[in-house]
């Protein structure tokens, strides 16, 4: 049973979430302070979200050989995707079925899952092929066991998974921004770098800082605020799967432009940059050559974990000059990330205190009022049980 007074304390959290998102966007508010503090504001969060939405777990290009696999979790259900004997796509529970443990870490290639406790060992498709001296035991029945699937699916050349059977398939619910970014092509573009970091901040605040840009000029004022023109951004209405924004600009590196071999986009798209939010946790900068990319996982209220990569467009790919210019956009991002990472540590920090109120947001903050909006939908729809 759900303990009276967190209950008690959740529903005044999302009754103010909502209230919140009842007020137009000329009005609109940051979200309230709790619903980044709140350890069971995140437990509902956990039940009503990341245990039921299609969740990014990286690019469907690095696995490109049979055994190739990345690791991941849902909640607390650890997953491997990976490629099987045919090249298949395949996602399954990471988890021995024999004592329990974690099979897989990090990412790599394997011939066979083997269990690095007692040497359980599955094929490429979940299937129980050894288990050392098991026959000994007559009720042991190796043909029983078999890794529990997941469901995954490939969207854009991303890899999506979900523990919910009645998720409406990604592609569905993305329809209408494969027609905002199709033109782009970001199915071919290839991850060049990979990193995984742990900041000390709520989910939701990296997030947010993600999707607008009006931060740019102060926070970033010693790398690429000078060239932020915030009068030429535009925030449009967000969907309700995702919500985008968009910068068209003269890039400073040859490949924020579209290669002369690009044939897809035209006039103004050549150079047009789109901010992706895809909800909840996955987070694309898109340019005409190449893109970066965020995937968040929360690691309890004050910490989160964080999938960064990027990469090229196909046409970069063969370029003798796109590498120097990736390495010094690497340095950049690296830099950008630093600024952001003090940026976001110290809201978490502020958010905890007493006097902490939410003030009114920009216009360049729509995504961020979109955002709010889609969690309270999300933890309004949850029974709390009685208090």
């Amino acid at each position: 049973m759900a303990n009276p007074a967190a209950t008690i304390e959740v529903q005044a959290l999302v009754d103010q979430l909502q209230a919140g998102c009842e007020r137009p966007f000329s009005d609109a508010h940051a979200m309230p302070p709790g619903v980044y503090t709140s350890a069971d504001f995140l437990a509902l969060e956990e039940c009503t979200i990341f245990q039921r939405e299609w969740q990014c777990v990286g690019r469907a290009s690095v696995l490109k050989a049979p055994g190739d696999y990345l690791s991941t979790r849902i909640g607390v259900q650890p997953i491997v995707i990976l490629r099987d004997d045919q090249m298949r796509l395949k996602a399954m529970s990471n988890v021995c079925l024999h004592r329990m443990s974690v099979l897989l870490e990090g990412r790599g290639n394997v011939r066979r899952i083997v269990c690095p406790y007692h040497a359980w060992n599955y094929s490429l498709d979940g299937a129980l092929q050894g288990a050392p001296l098991m026959d000994r035991q007559e009720g042991f029945c190796k043909e029983a066991y078999k890794l529990p699937a997941v469901r995954c699916e490939e969207w854009q050349g991303w890899l999506y998974v979900t523990l919910d059977e009645s998720a409406p398939p990604v592609h569905l619910q993305l329809a209408k921004l494969d027609e905002l970014v199709g033109a782009y092509g970001m199915s071919d573009y290839i991850e060049t770098f990979y990193e995984e970091h742990v900041w000390d901040t709520n989910w939701k605040i990296l997030a947010e800082n993600f999707m607008e840009s009006y931060h740019l000029p102060m926070l970033h004022r010693a790398t690429v605020g000078p060239h932020s023109r915030l009068d030429e951004m535009e925030c449009p209405p967000g969907h309700p799967a995702f919500n985008y924004h968009w910068i068209t600009k003269e890039a400073s590196l040859p490949i924020g432009n579209a290669h002369p071999d690009n044939t897809r986009l035209t006039g103004h798209w050549r150079k047009t940059t789109a901010l992706l939010a895809i909800y909840p946790t996955h987070l694309v900068t898109l340019t005409p050559g190449y893109f970066w990319y965020l995937v968040l996982q929360p690691q309890g209220v004050g910490r989160v974990h964080i999938r960064f990569g990027g990469g090229l467009a196909p046409e970069f790919i063969a370029d003798p000059a796109a590498n120097a210019h990736m390495t010094t956009l690497k340095k950049l991002l690296d830099e950008v990330n630093a600024e952001d990472k003090r940026g976001v540590e110290a809201v978490f920090r502020g958010v905890h205190a007493p006097l902490a109120r939410p003030g009114h947001l920009s216009h360049l903050e729509r995504p961020n009022y979109d955002f709010a909006r889609y969690l309270a939908s999300k933890v309004a729809a949850a029974t709390l049980g009685a208090p």
